[in-house]
C-alpha cells in the first residue's frame, strides 16, 4: 500500500524534470504533510476523548491532494481503517486522483 502513495511522487518528479513544472510536486507534498498532521491530531484526540476533526474535512484534505499523506497515516497510525463508509470514500478519492494523473500524464500518447 505504501508504494501506492509513492506513485504520484514519482509522477510529479518526472513531470518536473520533463517540463520544469514543479508546482504539482509542491502541492502534493504540502497537502500530504497537512493531511498526515490532521490524521495525527484526530488520532490523538480520539485516544484522549477530545474534539475530533469531522470526516468531511479529512476527505476534503485528501481530495485536495493529500491522499498520499492520508494513506501513509492510515497505515502508520492505524487510524480510520475500520469504518466502511469512510474507507469507501477514501478509496474513491484515491481512484479519482490516480485516474486524473493517468489521463494527464498519458495525454501525449492519445492526442
Amino acid at each position: 500500500m505504501m508504494a501506492l502513495a509513492l506513485l504520484p511522487l514519482g509522477w510529479t518528479l518526472w513531470l518536473g524534470l520533463d517540463s520544469q513544472r514543479w508546482w504539482p510536486l509542491a502541492v502534493l507534498v504540502g497537502m500530504s504533510l497537512l493531511t498526515f498532521a490532521a490524521y495525527g491530531w484526530d488520532k490523538r484526540q480520539a485516544v484522549r476523548g477530545g474534539w475530533r476533526i469531522p470526516e468531511y474535512r479529512l476527505h476534503l484534505l485528501e481530495l485536495c491532494g493529500g491522499w498520499p499523506g492520508a494513506l501513509i497515516a492510515r497505515q502508520w497510525l492505524r487510524h480510520k481503517t475500520q469504518k466502511r463508509s469512510y474507507r469507501l470514500v477514501f478509496w474513491f478519492i484515491v481512484l479519482l486522483h490516480l485516474t486524473v494523473w493517468g489521463l494527464w500524464l498519458g495525454r501525449p500518447l492519445w492526442q
